[in-house]
């Protein structure tokens, strides 16, 4: 599967366009995977937005992850869930989820990368990597050092999530990671499409340089 750039939608940074629009940008830019976040949203009201926005992955075939709420993602039949810390575990959302359902989780050490693994996550998110102010309960940038050494400890793929920008990655990708994700560097500017594109060319160049 194709990590490489996850848009997370955020309508208060998008300066008053929706979920949806968000998305549909994104797509028409490059973005592998649509992310839905919001933590304002009371648990209907973000099934509405979910099976809005997989509607419109679904004809894209672009794969659609719900931020924390496993009953949300597999109510609006999302392809998976992204997880943090202090949501419910890999092993236990395994047990939950029917077969393909994606599963990850945000990391912020090697230690919860090697469980996270373990426990039968389909990716990791390591975050995050820098600061960053789209995410308020995110904590300091935990650095390239430590993305560097998870990478080392774990076989899955390996997403950089946390102050990801035109300017850092190359970075983020030759110290390990497979894939960005990214809120205000796409999601924040005044053409979403063309932000998500060049990025999403940044990443495929970065790798090729990588490898060549």
């Amino acid at each position: 599967m194709m990590y490489e750039l996850c848009v997370i939608t955020d309508e208060a940074i998008a300066g008053g366009l929706s979920h949806a629009e968000i998305a549909q940008r994104a797509i028409a830019g490059g973005a592998d995977v649509i992310q839905l976040r919001d933590k304002t949203c009371g648990c209907l009201e973000l099934c509405r937005v979910g099976r809005a926005l997989r509607v419109i992955t679904k004809k894209t075939g672009t794969l659609f992850i719900v931020n924390d709420r496993l009953d949300v993602a597999l109510a609006c039949g999302a392809d998976g869930v992204h997880l943090g810390q202090d949501d419910i575990h890999a092993g236990s959302a395994c047990q939950i989820a029917p077969p393909g359902f994606i599963i990850g989780v945000s990391v912020g050490s090697v230690d919860e990368a090697v469980r996270a693994e373990q426990e039968g996550a389909d990716y990791i998110a390591v975050s995050p990597v820098f600061s960053t102010a789209s995410k308020t309960d995110a904590g300091s940038g935990l650095g390239l050092g430590l993305l560097r050494e998870i990478r080392l400890h774990v076989s899955l793929p390996v997403i950089a999530i946390g102050g990801i920008n035109r300017d850092n990655v190359f970075d983020v990708i030759s110290a390990g990671a497979d894939g960005v994700a990214v809120i205000s560097a796409v999601v924040g500017s005044p053409d979403i499409m063309k932000a998500a594109r060049e990025l999403k060319e940044l990443v495929s160049d970065s790798k090729e340089k990588m490898s060549s």
